[in-house]
């Protein structure tokens, strides 16, 4: 008989909270792994919300299938944690400091543009726990966007995006679509996991400043 084909996995932040909590080791490393299967989670949060986050969200995609490749590689040893991959990469000179050139895109240039999506997705996830009731969406993530990604979008895009935020479902129906039960269950997981989501934001950003890397072009 002919094999259905396997439905979408549902998004669950529970399931975006294991991955985060479980990406910073004792030392402080991100851990590549499970840096890349919280992504998964918040990719599928963005297409569950429909084609407004899809400027975002195929980004998001083509990234994370990128560092997947690395991470299971020749070299994989090397991508087991962002320290370790900022320290081969440098050591070998494989990342455009000043221009773009012809080779493939260097993991640090990858994460780079994950890192900074993830601001947004924390600012906008700590906006919808804190909001009321009757928060208006569109401007939660309007705020959210001009302090973080929209810095680094053409004004076209920015223009395009802020203009599909306005079209955004009620703060109730993001809670919804988290798939933990009910509202207030929602913003108790937020609690949760945007602590351990912050975490690995600052020590992403405190090893690429370290590194002067949160300019790359």
């Amino acid at each position: 008989p002919a094999v259905m084909a396997a439905a979408p996995v549902a998004f669950s932040l529970r399931e975006v909270l294991s991955a985060f909590q479980t990406c910073v080791t004792d030392q402080r490393e991100v851990l590549l792994g499970p840096y890349l299967l919280g992504w998964r989670g918040l990719i599928r949060f963005l297409h569950s919300l429909g084609a407004i986050f899809s400027f975002i969200s195929k980004d998001a995609v083509a990234k994370v299938q990128l560092m997947e490749a690395y991470c299971g590689g020749e070299e994989k040893e090397k991508y087991v944690s962002m320290q370790s991959m900022v320290d081969f990469e440098l050591g070998n000179g494989m990342v455009d400091l000043h221009k773009r050139s012809g080779r493939p895109d260097s993991g640090c240039r990858t994460v780079l543009r994950l890192h900074r999506a993830l601001r947004w997705l924390q600012l906008f996830l700590e906006g919808l726990r804190t909001g009321e009731e009757d928060s208006r969406t569109s401007i939660i993530c309007t705020d959210s966007y001009n302090a973080s990604l929209a810095a680094y979008h053409p004004w076209v895009v920015r223009k395009a995006a802020t203009v599909a935020f306005c079209a955004l479902p009620s703060r109730n129906a993001f809670l919804e679509a988290m798939n933990v039960g009910s509202a207030e269950e929602a913003v108790a997981m937020l609690g949760e996991a945007l602590p351990y989501i912050a975490e690995v934001y600052t020590i992403t950003q405190e090893l690429f400043d370290r590194h002067k890397l949160l300019d790359l072009p």
